[in-house]
């Protein structure tokens, strides 16, 4: 029987990449985006849904529609967004929680409604996207550090909660993923530190231990594997695809 999978913010980015893994790998592929130019472009035997994940009936409508074909066997909690970029003391309320309700609540909604689903086949794989924000802190990323260290007791408590269900529950803690996403945390970091991009990038490089960013299928692969029989016994786990980070914020 093909297993299903479903990945929040997965028609672009770093959901896109895992996304195409779980393809890859044989998995009937789910995605929800808020871009629905995005939706347009991902391959015709995806499901594709428009879904905010901050939004209760936009997720209930989803996973309503999933156990109608059957259930779901792995769920990727991805969408985020990066949040302002400022001294703690400039960040706007507003701006806060935007950010928390995004990768916080966002995570949560889709737990939420996953979870009926798993445990009515006493099976299924979760996975939270955290952060390595979410392991060290992130300075003039108050917000989205602090939502990333909370995905991360959310994901700790599920694992407990939901292990007596046969349900895994792990976080994957990107480092630094190429792309536009990461292109615009560059720019508007070197504005915030008086530095160039350049400079920024050559710190979060240089600040790992193999010297380099992460790639977009280096998260796939890794989600591919968490929800896999392989890694039948790996829950409560936080599992970094960064490159080995050793120093959280290098200074140039």
């Amino acid at each position: 029987m093909t297993r299903r999978v479903l990945i929040t913010a997965g028609a672009s980015g770093v959901g896109r990449a895992m996304a195409e893994a779980f393809d890859a790998a044989g998995y009937a592929v789910w995605v929800t985006d808020i871009d629905e130019d995005a939706l347009n472009t991902v391959p015709n035997h995806w499901v594709a849904r428009y879904a905010n994940v901050s939004s209760e009936s936009d997720m209930s409508a989803v996973f309503q529609a999933i156990a109608t074909e059957g259930g779901l066997d792995a769920l990727c909690a991805n969408a985020g967004t990066a949040g302002p970029t400022n001294a703690i003391e400039e960040i706007g309320l507003a701006d806060w929680r935007s950010c928390v309700s995004v990768n916080l609540e966002g995570a949560f909604l889709a737990v939420k409604h996953a979870a009926p689903l798993m445990k009515a086949a006493q099976a299924g794989s979760i996975t939270l996207t955290s952060s390595t924000a979410g392991q060290y802190g992130y300075p003039y990323r108050a917000p989205y550090s602090a939502a990333k260290w909370a995905v991360i007791g959310l994901m700790k408590t599920l694992a407990m909660e939901l292990g007596p269900h046969g349900i895994r529950a792990n976080a994957i803690c990107p480092g630094a993923v190429e792309g536009p996403r990461m292109e615009g945390v560059l720019q508007r970091e070197a504005a915030a530190k008086g530095m160039t991009r350049d400079q920024v990038y050559e710190g979060y490089a240089s600040g790992t231990s193999m010297g380099r960013f992460v790639e977009g299928h280096d998260i796939g692969n890794m989600a591919v594997f968490l929800a896999s029989d392989a890694a039948r016994l790996v829950s409560g786990q936080i599992i970094a695809v960064d490159g080995h980070t050793v120093n959280p914020d290098p200074k140039i």
